[in-house]
This record gives structure tokens, sequence and C-alpha cells, in this order.
């Protein structure tokens, strides 16, 4: 099942685009930076995590307008106590446009559509406050702060 957005289509992984991605096959339909190393490593754990290929687990960003591969952004399912962790990345060469918060949105809102699910999360490095900006325009709220990290989440409406 395709998540459709404005400007992005988020699509579910299949394990032979994982394998692709592993084995650093080249598609014509992804941007030119495309895989980053965390799209290498998620490709990498999905054989070993089929719950992630679930229709609320590891998307690949497309952008609408070119049809090009440009990123990820995941669930990393099954929930745990009805907690889902989001994990999300652009590519170089699209960020700044607002791609991963428009798909961290889109995701959270689709997996809080789950029964078993009630909040999804992201924990992110202080020192990188551009994914901060990404939870915090995405409707994520902060709930708590480490010595290096902030936690985020949202919840289903009550």
């Amino acid at each position: 099942m395709e998540l459709i957005t404005e400007r992005l289509v988020l699509r579910t992984w299949t394990l032979d685009e994982a394998a692709a991605v592993v084995g650093g096959a080249r598609a014509g339909d992804w941007a030119e930076d495309y895989p980053s190393e965390g799209d290498r490593v998620i490709a990498g754990l999905l054989g070993q995590r089929p719950g992630w290929l679930h229709e609320h687990g590891q998307r690949r960003i497309v952008e609408r307008d070119s049809g090009l591969l440009v990123g990820g952004v995941g669930l990393f399912w099954p929930p745990g106590e009805g907690k889902l962790e989001l994990g999300y990345g652009i590519v170089p060469s699209r960020q700044g446009r607002g791609y991963a918060t428009e798909a961290a949105k889109a995701l959270a809102e689709f997996a809080l559509t789950a029964p078993e699910v009630h909040t999804v999360y992201a924990d992110v490095e202080l020192a990188n406050p551009a994914s901060v900006r990404v939870l915090e325009k995405a409707g994520f709220q902060r709930w708590g702060t480490e010595e290096k990290l902030a936690r985020f989440r949202i919840t289903e409406a009550v």
C-alpha cells in the first residue's frame, strides 16, 4: 500500500529492492545520491526483520514530480506496549525541502490508525537541529531531554 502526500509517495520496501541496495546496484529511478548510509543499513536488516516489511513498517520516499527515490522513512514494527519508533532520512540533494517532515507526519498519522498503536516516537541528537525541526513541524511533542538526546512523540487523539 502506498501513502501519497502532496509531494511524495511512500512505498513499502520489497526484499528485491533491499537486495539491490545492499548489492550496490543502481536503478534508473534513484536520485543520483541515493542510497544514503541509513538506507543501506535498513536494506541490510530487512531480510532479518521481516516485520519491518509490514504495511506500517519501512517505506521508500519517492518524489512525485520526478519519480525519483530520494530517501526513507520507517517504523520499527512491531509496536512495543503500543509504541513505535520512527526513523527517516533524505538524500543530501533533496534536503531542506520539507520532505522529511512531510513523510514523517504522513507515516506517523498512518501508524496511529493501527489498533495496537497509540504512540509514535523518535529520539534525535541535540547536535542535529534540522532533525529536531523536522519532528516539531510534523506535530511531534518533545517529552524529554537527556544529555545529548531529545525525545519526541505523537499520540493518538483522545
